[in-house]
């Protein structure tokens, strides 16, 4: 029988679950686009969108999903014939520098694997014997496939250090919102990120922030298009030119409600500390679930796991069967296995809980619940790994 009826969970990492306010703040009908309350709000959640990612300088919000963003950030930056360096820590990566080779960009790519993050020596190594050719380091903090978190910190530093002028570029998308980042203190020239995870509104925009080094690059790019131009969408003469045309005007009613849950009500701070939490639930729970021998999280250090998603590997067995129950029987959507190599479409040995966004102790604990349910009717072996998420939130909640 199927216990599914009531509230679907959805455990996917992004979209994340878009809370009521939000959705309610976009249910509404549409609003002048040249004057009045939505030109107003503006200036306001730019302020908001630079809060969340830590940065004085500028942002560019665009009408697309991620990869949009990633072209975007590519073509404002870059020229045909440019050479740049990705470093890859699952498939995000991958997919960015595949996007470069459209724009007649070529690339090196140093593959750290999909269970272990950056090495900076590494990176320090190729700037190093880099004869000019190298104009930017793409890199993605938390690799959504891979679940792999990468130190942007660490690494910023040891491309200062190294002397090389290459621009630092990162994807944000699935940790923005979710993870500690700092834009500024860290070196990072280029971000980009989405609405649809740790910002919490239903998917449809993208953003790509940039500072002076990028802003200096710009001038020379000869990449740029009509669209993707982010100089006049930061900087805008005539509102209509910040989106290039109409605004998406029900999605900024929802960012701005969300904006204001997130920076004014939480704290983006306390944001970063209460997924630190829930990630250790989810990763005491894996930990446990692991004894088994069946399941086990794919990134095994916890210093390099993302506190956004987790990604579990099922030793060899498909993860679909898994899956079809929580959803069909429980109600609870898990995130499918995307390949951990970018040739593939789908990874059947492996299954994704998001823990980002608008999500709390008792929604976490019922999504874990429900797959250690699954896994005990479908004869998956398994250690106690509610009991361990369990003790792991009331020790992070505390009295």
């Amino acid at each position: 029988m199927t216990l599914a009826f009531g509230q679907q969970m959805l455990a996917i990492p992004g979209p994340s679950p878009a809370p009521e306010r939000v959705l309610r703040a976009m249910h509404r009908s549409s609003p002048n686009i040249y004057d009045g309350e939505l030109v107003d709000m503006m200036p306001a959640l730019m302020d908001d969108l630079r809060t969340v990612g830590r940065t004085q300088h500028n942002v560019a919000l665009y009408i697309s999903n991620g990869h949009g963003a990633w072209e975007a950030a590519l073509t404002n930056v870059l020229s045909r014939g440019d050479h740049v360096l990705v470093l890859a820590t699952g498939r995000f990566a991958q997919g960015w520098r595949d996007m470069t080779h459209t724009l007649g960009v070529t690339t090196d790519m140093i593959d750290f694997g999909t269970d272990t993050p950056v090495d900076p020596a590494r990176v320090v190594e190729a700037l190093n014997a880099d004869t000019g050719r190298i104009k930017a380091v793409l890199c993605v903090h938390t690799d959504t496939a891979s679940s792999v978190n990468n130190d942007i910190a660490v690494l910023g530093k040891a491309i200062r250090e190294s002397g090389h002028d290459a621009l630092l570029m990162v994807d944000c998308i699935a940790s923005l919102g979710c993870e500690r980042f700092e834009m500024d203190a860290w070196g990072v020239d280029v971000m980009v990120a989405g609405c649809q995870k740790g910002l919490m509104t239903p998917a449809g925009m993208s953003f790509v922030y940039f500072g002076p080094r990028a802003e200096r690059a710009y001038e020379t790019a000869d990449c740029r298009t009509g669209y993707w131009d982010w100089a006049p969408r930061a900087n805008p003469e005539m509102f209509y030119r910040r989106f290039c045309g109409t605004a998406p005007t029900h999605h900024l009613f929802g960012l701005r409600e969300a904006l204001n849950m997130l920076v004014h009500e939480e704290g983006v701070e306390a944001a970063w500390a209460r997924h630190s939490v829930l990630a250790g639930a989810v990763w005491a729970a894996a930990d446990k679930w692991a004894e088994g021998g069946v399941v086990r999280p794919n990134v095994r250090d916890h210093a390099n796991r993302s506190t956004a998603v987790t990604t579990f590997q099922m030793n060899g067995q498909d993860a679909e069967p898994l899956r079809q129950w929580c959803e069909k029987r429980a109600g609870v959507t898990l995130g499918v296995g995307l390949g951990l190599d970018i040739s593939q479409a789908r990874g059947t040995g492996l299954f994704r809980i998001g823990h980002m966004g608008h999500l709390n102790a008792h929604s976490l604990l019922g999504t874990l619940a429900c797959v250690e349910a699954g896994m005990t009717a479908l004869d998956i072996p398994h250690g106690p790994g509610v009991a361990a998420a369990i003790t792991a939130i009331a020790e992070g909640a505390g009295r």
